[in-house]
């Protein structure tokens, strides 16, 4: 009866949805096109095909995913891998990474006709979803024909199981019906657990975040970028990475208060969506920072101070690149980004307080001394002269983010091992 009127509210909904889509489309064109996908109305595979759907959100799911994809594509040479995405950004990433050489579309709207359809055209042997992406009616039809599911890297923060927990009619028969929650810690899988999940569902596998794969080539691009951004005179390089509205003001009051001291200092600015990449131009304008955009092509001079990061797909090249990093999403109430990636370049590691979607690898690197936390633009100037008047403090910081990086990997072949026993089962 639950699922029945969720599925009413959101029929009912749908042209606000569609609204939305038009209303984003504004600042990113993308939102206005491909909607048939998002309806089920996608390409046919044929039938005696073996197909691996993998679905992630966004970007940052997408990046998750790619080691695990590449893995599936390796060790399943004969099955079509299916990415399905939410966002353009997202869908960016898939088709930038992979090309054709896996079928992707948008993800349907979660009404039992659009998934039907969408199945009955997909016919997938598994579904693997990445991270906490639970839609009820999704699910249910998964279930319903049989198709196993698997919660990958999952995550459940004590916010979101609250959240959970209100719609328990909803959330019981949802979690029943997956076959294994692949959990990132033992805390999530303790929520999970909370929320009506068996034992026997749950496997803690970690974060296959860490199972960063930074090849050879990558670390010449980043060791290139960072002489031609620091120059002749070895200016230092401070990156602001995926920022979000509201951060972008406090992390330009902490580059005011760092030029003072540091007049050379070169500040990489990354918003986190593309749709506000003019925005944090004008920001940056308004203050009359000399301002050069990474899209332009143009390398900063000695008199440029902010090279805003409005290119897409090179954020972890921008890792490898800097000399300190601050993640955004945490000055907010986001729940942070990606600390895994700084850290996994031996970068010191600077983020906000809001770091409930990250709080175990967090943890880990504030434990080992890796990263520091920063509530204000006041603590993120004193934290970062700190480790620019410190090299050897910068260094030592560094060592411990990557020594948090190098102990945690091995998540991903867990993970992997989960995937194989279900579709040996399928």
């Amino acid at each position: 009866m639950a699922r029945l009127v969720y599925s009413l509210l959101f029929y009912l909904l749908t042209p606000l949805i569609l609204l939305r889509l038009l209303w984003r489309s504004r600042l990113s064109p993308e939102y206005r096109r491909r909607w048939g996908e998002r309806f089920g109305f996608v390409a046919s595979i044929s039938p005696g095909r073996q197909v691996i759907w993998v679905h992630s959100v966004s970007v940052g799911e997408t990046l998750a995913a790619v080691p695990m994809i590449r893995e599936l594509q390796r060790r399943y040479p004969d099955a079509l891998l299916a990415v399905t995405t939410m966002t353009p950004t997202g869908s960016a990433r898939v088709k930038a990474v992979f090309g054709d050489s896996v079928y992707h579309v948008y993800a349907p709207y979660d009404l039992p006709c659009v998934l039907r359809r969408f199945l009955n055209r997909l016919h997938p042997d598994l579904l693997v979803i990445m991270e906490t992406e639970l839609w009820p009616n999704l699910i249910h039809c998964c279930h319903e024909q049989q198709i196993p599911i698997v919660l990958a890297n999952a995550r459940l923060s004590d916010k979101s199981a609250k959240g959970y927990r209100k719609f328990a009619a909803l959330t019981t028969p949802m979690l029943t019906s997956i076959s294994t929650i692949a959990a990132q810690h033992q805390d999530d899988g303790e929520r999970f657990l909370s929320l009506g999940l068996s034992v026997g569902q749950l496997v803690v596998t970690g974060n296959i975040k860490f199972d960063l794969d930074i090849n050879d080539e990558l670390r010449l691009r980043a060791t290139k970028l960072h002489d031609q951004w620091s120059g002749v005179t070895e200016r230092p390089v401070l990156l602001a990475a995926s920022t979000h509205r509201g951060e972008d003001d406090i992390v330009l009051d902490a580059f005011a208060r760092l030029l003072e001291q540091n007049p050379q200092l070169l500040l990489v600015l990354v918003p986190r969506h593309p749709e506000r990449f003019d925005e944090v131009a004008r920001l940056c304008e308004a203050r009359k920072l000399q301002m050069v955009r990474r899209s332009g092509g143009v390398v900063p001079g000695c008199g440029d101070q902010v090279l805003l990061g409005d290119s897409m797909g090179e954020l972890l090249l921008f890792f490898g690149a800097c000399d300190i990093a601050f993640v955004g999403g945490s000055l907010v109430p986001v729940g942070g980004h990606n600390l895994i990636e700084p850290a996994a370049w031996q970068v010191p590691v600077l983020s906000g307080p809001q770091l409930f979607n990250f709080a175990e690898a967090s943890r880990l690197l504030l434990q080992a001394g890796g990263m520091a936390i920063c509530e204000d633009a006041t603590t993120i100037a004193a934290t970062v002269a700190e480790l620019l008047d410190s090299p050897e403090t910068a260094a030592r910081m560094g060592a411990a983010a990557k020594s948090v990086a190098d102990n945690n990997r091995g998540a991903l072949e867990r993970l992997l091992a989960v995937i194989e026993r279900q579709l040996l089962q399928h």
